[in-house]
């Protein structure tokens, strides 16, 4: 008993340590993912929490939420850190890094499960999302909570193009759009101090990263 406990410890650390390694390879290669990944991972385990999934279900989607954009690997550099919108052609690339994604996780028996929901993350709830246009509740559960959290991260985090929305446009935003794009129950289950407390987590990383470039000015 003791024995398999250990090895399902151990197997468990190797997974997590696999999976710091897929995130920290796309971090490198993509600007914008860095910090992103985990951003969207910690949302993502707190609407769990919201929505009382199990230990089990809650990991998964933890899980997934680390891995939604490990796909962009194999987007061409020059469209992933492109400073300004994207042609046709490039979006169409961008939006081929689902499949990438489930292709690359499904390699592995361990994650071809998480690989499913990681191909669903650009669904939406109207059925207009891709790859394949699923609709509701065709759409698994953890794709549907990482793309609300994606959407939200990606609507605070600046981009060459536009500036960041203020919280309060981005969680009007997502509110306007419950039912079309976003799962109702999903976006119901983020309470009003959630969204504070993502908020102030932002604040303390912009911070942070404030802080540590003032620190690297000064030391050159």
């Amino acid at each position: 008993m003791l024995y398999r406990l250990m090895k399902r410890f151990s197997d468990y650390n190797i997974l997590h340590d696999v999976i710091d390694c897929l995130t920290a390879s796309l971090e490198a290669k993509d600007n914008y993912t860095s910090g992103h990944s985990n951003r969207v991972g910690d949302m993502a385990f707190d609407i769990c929490k919201s929505l009382k999934l199990s230990i089990v279900e809650r990991d998964r989607i933890h899980i997934a939420a680390h891995l939604h954009d490990i796909g962009k690997i194999g987007i061409p550099d020059h469209i992933l850190n492109k400073p300004g919108r994207l042609s046709p052609a490039e979006w169409a690339q961008i939006q081929g890094h689902p499949e990438i994604g489930y292709t690359i996780l499904s390699k592995s028996r361990k994650l071809k499960d998480i690989g499913q929901i990681v191909l669903s993350h650009h669904e939406r709830w109207d059925g207009k999302g891709y790859p394949h246009g699923l609709k509701g509740e065709e759409i698994p559960l953890g794709a549907r909570i990482i793309g609300v959290c994606d959407s939200i991260d990606a609507m605070t985090s600046d981009r060459a193009y536009r500036k960041a929305f203020t919280w309060a446009e981005c969680k009007a935003e997502i509110i306007a759009n419950k039912g079309s794009q976003f799962d109702p129950e999903v976006v119901e289950a983020i309470t009003d101090s959630l969204w504070s407390k993502w908020q102030m987590e932002y604040c303390k990383e912009r911070e942070r990263e404030r802080s540590l470039g003032q620190g690297i000015q000064s030391a050159t």
